[in-house]
């Protein structure tokens, strides 16, 4: 049976992260991925927008990491040529009902300390985005956007140039605690047991059902998996209508609205909308197009007929059904689990991007605690 320090589930952008972050401190590391490129799942289906730490509950990891892992990721883009952008972002009112939401989400953001939010009136967002109509807005200027495949094959260089290893189509078939460490028995092409010190299951939308095949972590630890289905939609053609990020007030339903985002080449997308789906699937329904154009009307009422293309699916990992419960990232290490040297992260969805490096860091500090 071979032997390593530490063991990675997953190589999306929190598990490099998380590779990255050991192997700097020297640790021998490998990456344990299914499949056979770096982050084909939650990583690459997402707007690829650095967030702010806006809306997330006070105390909340989610809202700690969020503000936190922003810093750190411009400096970290800045620092490696990183292409990114401090682009910005209005928050607008669709309704004049709404401007007292606009407060409520400024006073949160404070108490996240991000105390950059100003209000902008509905002349001045004429003036900002002149396709734009709404009763006022709040301005986010650390908002941003990142190449997040290049900021994932940075993280591998980072870890790979320290000594970690990734071994693509190796997927974790199960595993077992034992005295000496926790035994994960590897599929694929060359299968194999791997005897580790330490674990980090970064495996995203499947941390959960990986988690049950490993014998000795207790089942009464490993909450729930529910998935959340968001669609996006392409504008076809033309010049961008906007220069910033345009989000509604949130839906109470779920999610952020049908919101802008401009990726660093210029295209224009919308979304995602929040479908709760049964199991992981990233079928675009072209008929869901249809609902976009009355809600993008409700801020951009000139947006053309048949100007939306379907674009892409991602899937957010959810610890919480529907409507039941707020969710928050989970990294749960042994004083919950019991298990000497394993990190198990659930419901690791957006800000998860903006929070690699500041979740990295937390593992790393359980793991030497």
């Amino acid at each position: 049976m071979e032997k390593i320090e530490c063991a990675v589930i997953g190589a999306g952008v929190v598990g490099l992260a998380c590779a990255r972050a050991l192997a700097l401190a020297g640790r021998e590391v490998i990456v344990l991925e299914r499949a056979d490129l770096i982050g084909t799942e939650t990583s690459s289906r997402n707007s690829e927008v650095i967030h702010a730490g806006i809306y997330y509950g006070k105390d909340t990891n989610k809202a700690r990491l969020c503000v936190k892992g922003r810093d750190m990721m411009y400096a970290y883009c800045e620092s490696h040529g990183i292409g990114h952008k401090r682009i910005g972002k209005l928050i607008v009112a669709t309704e004049q009902s709404h401007i007292p939401l606009l407060e409520n989400i400024r006073a949160r953001a404070a108490a996240n300390g991000v105390d950059n939010l100003t209000f902008v009136d509905a002349d001045t967002v004429a003036e900002m985005e002149p396709n734009v109509v709404c009763h006022g807005a709040l301005m986010s200027p650390s908002t941003g956007l990142v190449d997040s495949h290049s900021l994932m094959l940075s993280y591998q260089g980072d870890a790979e140039s320290h000594g970690a290893m990734i071994a693509f189509k190796s997927p974790v078939e199960s595993g077992e605690v034992t005295p000496d460490g926790i035994v994960l028995r590897i599929g694929g092409e060359n299968p194999m047991e791997l005897l580790c010190e330490q674990v980090i299951n970064a495996a995203g939308l499947y941390a959960q059902p990986i988690a049950k095949t490993i014998t000795g972590i207790p089942a009464d630890t490993i909450p729930g998996s529910y998935y959340a289905r968001g669609v996006y939609f392409t504008l076809s053609g033309g010049k961008p209508p906007f220069t910033r990020l345009i989000y509604p007030v949130p839906d109470p339903a779920g999610g952020l609205g049908v919101h802008v985002t401009i990726d660093l080449g210029g295209q224009v997308k919308f979304g995602p909308d929040v479908e709760w789906i049964d199991s992981v699937d990233y079928t675009v329904d072209p008929a869901r197009g249809e609902r976009f154009y009355d809600a993008i009307r409700t801020y951009w009422p000139g947006l053309p007929d048949g100007a939306l293309q379907p674009g892409y699916a991602g899937v957010r990992p959810k610890t919480f059904p529907k409507g039941t419960h707020d969710t928050d990232f989970t990294i749960q290490g042994p004083e919950v689990h019991r298990v000497k040297g394993l990190v198990n992260l659930y419901g690791i969805e957006s800000p998860g991007l903006t929070s690699s490096l500041a979740i990295a860091e937390d593992v790393e500090n359980i793991l030497v605690a």
